[in-house]
């Protein structure tokens, strides 16, 4: 059986910076290192015409605010319970899953790495945030692609066991910005 995920990656570019980086009353769930997925997160109804598993969306958005010649930002990592679904809920799945959020939580990391070691440039801040944002997010996808290929979207449970390991490593090596 083949296995899904979806992941949805929203720029956020807003001044003044709103509370919602999705623009709606979506039903979102913070990133949390205490806080894992449960088949209760997952609202959507399944998608008839898909014969994965599940399926997990996700957000990475920045938010930022320009002061004179400084900025201040916010990075969201959230998964969406209205756009997550089930089918064949069971442990092992919703790890594989929880491996795609984890994934996303890793870029936010990252993002905040990237944007944290950015010197200002009043004239060119908007193309640079843009450049940084999709080299992040392009990586993130790239990640996500990967998992599912070699996990073959968990079927082959070695290099499952092989990849959460991995992430967890990331995780942990990213752990400097985890404060974003």
């Amino acid at each position: 059986m083949k296995y899904l995920y979806s992941i949805i990656t929203i720029l956020s570019f807003l001044l003044p910076a709103t509370s919602n980086a999705q623009g709606n009353n979506e039903d979102v769930l913070a990133w949390s290192a205490t806080r894992k997925l449960t088949w209760a997160d997952y609202k959507a109804k399944p998608d008839p015409n898909s014969d994965a598993a599940a399926s997990t969306t996700t957000y990475l958005s920045i938010e930022y605010n320009i002061n004179s010649n400084s900025f201040s930002y916010k990075i969201k990592s959230r998964f969406s319970k209205d756009r997550s679904w089930g089918r064949h809920k069971d442990a092992y799945i919703l790890s594989h899953e929880q491996g795609h959020f984890d994934i996303a939580e890793i870029f936010a990391r990252k993002l905040h790495k990237e944007m944290s070691e950015y010197k200002f440039n009043s004239r060119t801040y908007q193309k640079d945030f843009k450049k940084i944002y999709e080299k992040v997010t392009d990586e993130k996808e790239e990640m996500q692609n990967d998992y599912d290929r070699q996990t073959r979207h968990s079927i082959n449970k070695e290099k499952q066991a092989e990849w959460l390991l991995r992430i967890e490593k990331l995780l942990d090596g990213y752990a400097a910005y985890a404060n974003y």
